[in-house]
């Protein structure tokens, strides 16, 4: 393991006073680093937090800033927030109009979200639940899939909902919106080192990789030689395209996603095909980004995500231009 740490179980803090010192536009409370909220929050918007294990920035608090999120608990590489961080994240963001809890399908995250949702109820304050649930390789069936870069669409439709001062279901149904027009397929070429453990969380050999693997490292659906982009591209776009109804002639926006390791480069590469795949299709694209917006720590390889366009409300949403000490678009 070679890494810039000290001890690799004050990963996290070490990490989290970091961020604290170089950016006055987020804070803790609680006295508890891991308790990570915007600085100054607006009186009568919905407040929406997130929370999940540290190893994926920007996500997940990467998202806490101006009309994109307002806190995260942080939980430790890999593992979930406390249902008491998530507690005081929410009573010290609620600005009056309740609290919308965004995170991904993990059952640790669940069970300490809805946790922190019985305790808010005790204080009077409303919330309300959904969870990203985008990774297309990881479940048959929806309810149960992974959720993973394509988060990045729900944060962007229910933050900008909630700057435009939309009510609590309302800010539900933008991000609902997101989650049931986005797909997401992931590959992995290399592992990652977990601090705490000191050694790869899988193994890959030489010229293999993974696809279908998930964030944690949760196995893909094979493993085998590595391929070139195109070829990628071409099963990640036909595996999205088989689950969700896109036709000749929608909108779509896609996320080209880095998952820690791969150059941008290699990602504009990836990018440019899968353009080229949806406009074969007669599919148009209204906007693509193009970055790390859910890695892995310094695991090598990428998940492309795709979102269908419905209206111009949706790309309102997607455009609202957002500012948080890592995202700026």
């Amino acid at each position: 393991m070679k890494k810039i740490i000290n001890v690799p179980e004050n990963y996290t803090d070490d990490m989290l006073k970091g961020i604290y010192l170089a950016n006055k536009q987020v804070k803790y409370v609680a006295n508890d680093l891991r308790c990570y909220c915007i600085a100054d929050k607006k009186p009568g918007k919905v407040a929406i937090v997130t929370g999940g294990g540290t190893g994926h920035l920007p996500l997940f608090l990467g998202y806490v800033g101006e009309n994109l999120l307002d806190g995260c608990g942080v939980g430790s590489v890999f593992q979930s927030p406390s249902a008491e961080q998530i507690y005081e994240i929410s009573k010290e963001v609620e600005a009056g109009n309740g609290v919308l809890f965004l995170y991904g399908n993990y059952t640790g995250d669940i069970m300490n979200f809805d946790m922190a949702a019985e305790m808010l109820d005790m204080d009077d304050i409303k919330t309300r639940s959904i969870v990203g649930a985008d990774d297309v390789l990881s479940n048959k069936l929806p309810e149960t899939r992974r959720g993973v870069a394509g988060i990045f669409f729900m944060y962007k439709y229910a933050g900008a909902a909630a700057a435009n001062m939309c009510n609590l279901n309302e800010v539900y149904e933008a991000a609902n919106t997101a989650k049931q027009n986005t797909r997401t397929v992931g590959f992995a070429l290399t592992p990652c080192v977990i601090p705490e453990l000191g050694h790869s969380n899988f193994t890959l050999e030489e010229n293999e990789m993974a696809f279908g693997m998930g964030i944690h490292g949760e196995p893909g659906v094979w493993n085998g030689e590595v391929k070139t982009a195109k070829e990628l591209a071409d099963e990640a776009v036909g595996e999205i395209l088989a689950d969700i109804d896109i036709a000749k002639d929608d909108e779509v926006a896609v996320l080209i996603n880095g998952l820690g390791a791969s150059s941008i480069e290699e990602l504009y590469i990836l990018s440019g095909e899968v353009g080229e795949i949806l406009s074969a299709k007669g599919i148009k694209i209204y906007r693509t980004f193009v970055g790390e917006y859910a890695t892995s720590m310094e695991m090598a390889g990428a998940s492309i995500s795709i979102c269908k366009l419905n209206s111009d409300k949706e790309k309102a949403w997607l455009d609202m231009e957002v500012k948080t000490p890592f995202i700026r678009l």
